[in-house]
């Protein structure tokens, strides 16, 4: 019999040493299609969602990745009243500066018009602008009530896990992205160990076929290596969680032994792109929480107002009456608050050095224990590996296929 194997071997050499390359080719393979699938296409392509066709399982499962890395975020990472605090009302105010008269007077000579237009034509050039000079509002004090009243109410202002949700899913391509570059080792290691395991696998299917010629061995190595590859690779990336001496060595899940760069490159990306001040700000005076956000703000301008009018106040009212007088207060009011996105865009370099965000998750994420660790970022596309390994197993079985055809095709 083993005469017999190597009489075939020498006649068939290539095709018998072509088998390790091969399996290692559908190994390799197999894995980077895998990789591939899991974050493309961005939406359904097919024939009928969600059976006849295919989503990238990242981007078909972003909300719920979005909510599963935002329950370990918040607020056992970071909370929304600790990103506010980190902000100091003196420098906002300095970095805002005092309201431009110019544009202040613009403003008055509207709302004045419209509310008590009699009363503004009279007065002289001169005590118009005494008037919008009494009404300058103190910057400092108004951006330290509105930064203390966010946070003293700041559930009924901002919601962080409804905003890293609402980012990813208006932007799929970047939670690829995070999940790209976050594991680029992880997914380059995969692509890798395809092919080694693949190699391995082949010289004993290459053993098995000198020995045991049936037509079925081919398409079903072919399967048992697309699908082990996959399989392998996924277990060696989280598993063990923590250093586990096997013999003489101490082995650990490669994502778990990257715990601290990982960390790094994740937050680093979640604080440049989706927790960074513009969203947050665009959150809190464009999100579904704006009208209380408004109206917070409002209030304390009201507020500021009535300061600086201090006892004119009474003559004020007096000559203006009461419904008028608050009519213009809202009115002015309202016009602030719209202009709010604008305004406070100058402090987004500041809130973003002072909030420090990237640095705070990096450094709380690294000490996670490792099955929180990795609970951020895969229990939302675990459910879906198994279509991954079987697809590689399918592909595996069709090159097995193509392999048998040869082989019947050149054997002597």
């Amino acid at each position: 019999m083993f005469e017999a194997a190597w009489a075939d071997f020498q006649a068939n050499i290539w095709f018998y040493l072509s088998m390790p390359l091969v399996a290692g080719a559908i190994g390799y393979v197999t894995n980077v299609i895998a990789i591939k699938m899991m974050f493309h296409p961005l939406e359904f392509v097919g024939i009928k969602e969600p059976w006849l066709g295919w989503q990238g399982i990242v981007p078909r499962k972003c909300a719920k990745m979005a909510r599963i890395a935002c329950d370990t975020m918040v607020p056992r990472l970071i909370t929304e009243k600790e990103i506010f605090s980190r902000l100091n009302p003196a420098e906002v105010a300095k970095i805002l500066g005092p309201p431009d008269h110019e544009q202040l007077r613009a403003l008055v000579d509207d709302i004045m018009r419209e509310h008590n237009p009699e009363l503004w034509a009279l007065l002289p050039e001169r005590v118009k602008d005494m008037a919008v000079r009494r009404v300058r509002i103190d910057n400092e004090a108004v951006v330290t009530r509105i930064l203390n009243g966010m946070v003293d109410e700041i559930e009924h202002v901002f919601d962080l896990k409804e905003m890293v949700v609402e980012a990813l899913m208006r932007d799929k391509a970047l939670i690829n992205r995070i999940f790209l570059e976050t594991g680029k080792a992880e997914f380059r290691f995969i692509g890798h160990s395809g092919f080694y395991f693949g190699f391995l696998f082949g010289l004993f299917q290459m053993v098995g076929w000198a020995f045991f010629k049936t037509d079925w061995q081919l398409p079903v190595f072919g399967l048992v290596v697309g699908y082990l590859t996959n399989f392998l690779a996924l277990k060696m990336i989280f598993r063990p969680q923590k250093p586990t001496r096997v013999g003489p060595f101490i082995v650990q899940g490669m994502f778990h032994k990257r715990q601290t760069e990982v960390a790094r490159d994740y937050s680093r990306l979640v604080a440049d792109e989706v927790i960074n001040p513009s969203n947050i700000s665009e959150a809190v005076l464009k999100g579904p929480r704006r009208d209380y956000a408004a109206g917070l703000v409002g209030r304390f301008l009201r507020d500021e107002v009535n300061t600086q009018l201090g006892a004119a106040k009474t003559a004020v009212l007096a000559a203006m009456g009461r419904d008028r007088f608050h009519a213009a207060q809202d009115a002015a009011a309202d016009y602030t608050v719209e202009r709010l996105p604008e305004l406070v865009r100058p402090i987004d370099a500041y809130a973003k050095e002072a909030m420090n965000l990237g640095e705070t998750l990096s450094e709380r994420l690294a000490s996670l224990p490792p099955d929180e660790f990795e609970g951020m970022l895969r229990p939302a596309f675990k459910e879906d590996e198994w279509i991954l390994i079987a697809v590689g197993a399918a592909l595996g079985f069709v090159v097995g296929v193509l392999q048998l055809v040869v082989f019947k095709l050149i054997a002597v």
